[in-house]
């Protein structure tokens, strides 16, 4: 089917109080594995390209999201690509033409009223693309010289106060808010603050979103979307997926040169953990785990 819209999805799920997960790419194996997952639970989802992965890439977005393009289109569920923490505004206007309906433009790292200042600008040339913007707000700095805490530093919470008048004076549709989990985590040890969410989702009236969530326990997902997030993305799982059912597979065939033997256990491992990720955020118990 046709693409559709990060925000098409995302608030429709806020609406019905429920969560669309959203998954990080790589490589067209990891593409191919989001959408097989999605369609065996029959979930819409959003496939998310970084910043880092174009990066990987040598700097050219085209090859990952045409690819992307072309496998969601032959979905049988809907699917929305969405570029994921942008720092780069040439990038940022590079995103239309490539087929992203949606950025997660990061100014986090700047002082208040710089990272509102260039979220605000990014806010208004995208909306006249008809994109849809998420942003992220940590702890904000300032105060007696200190600077600004990335979202996802040890300790780091979003105020609801801040993040009200940082989401009115931008206008981004979405924000991804800072309740203890971290990126690049491979434990799921990570505690959400959900006193905090509930403070939050009272205080704002756009979707909320969730990152770093591979390094969060099956139960403190479900308890965030029943507390108010809309959005869930996950990236580093996939990784970890791929990575051991390839490293499993090659010790007991060390003589395999073929990555088609050894790609086709990881798609196939990251697919299983989509299809059973899609599952938790829909408040489903899963006795495997």
């Amino acid at each position: 089917m046709p693409l559709t819209t990060t925000g098409e999805l995302i608030t429709g799920a806020a609406a019905a109080h429920t969560a669309v997960a959203a998954f990080n790419v790589i490589t067209l194996e990891h593409v191919e594995a989001v959408i097989e997952g999605a369609e065996s639970v029959d979930a819409p989802v959003v496939v998310q390209v970084s910043e880092n992965a174009v990066k990987f890439r040598g700097g050219d977005l085209l090859p990952l999201a045409r690819a992307a393009t072309a496998v969601a289109e032959r979905a049988t569920v809907p699917v929305a690509l969405h570029l994921d923490h942008i720092q780069s505004d040439d990038l940022l206007r590079r995103a239309p033409d490539a087929g992203f309906s949606s950025v997660m433009y990061d100014a986090s790292r700047l002082p208040y009223a710089e990272n509102l200042g260039a979220t605000r600008a990014a806010v208004e040339w995208a909306h006249a693309q008809g994109l849809w913007i998420e942003a992220e707000l940590g702890q904000v700095g300032g105060k007696n010289g200190v600077p600004p805490l990335d979202a996802h530093a040890p300790g780091a919470h979003t105020d609801p106060d801040e993040a009200r008048a940082f989401v009115a004076d931008s206008g981004v549709d979405a924000l991804a808010v800072a309740i203890g989990s971290a990126h690049a985590m491979t434990t799921r040890t990570a505690a959400l603050d959900h006193a905090l969410l509930k403070r939050l989702t009272a205080a704002l009236d756009v979707p909320l979103v969730l990152h770093g969530s591979s390094g969060v326990p099956d139960d403190e997902l479900r308890t965030a979307v029943a507390g108010g997030i809309s959005k869930v993305n996950i990236g580093t799982a996939l990784n970890i997926a791929l990575t051991g059912a390839i490293r499993e597979y090659l010790a007991a065939h060390a003589e395999v040169v073929d990555p088609r033997t050894y790609l086709t256990v990881g798609r196939a491992a990251m697919a299983e953990t989509v299809g059973r990720l899609i599952g938790v955020l829909r408040g489903e118990c899963d006795a495997r785990h």
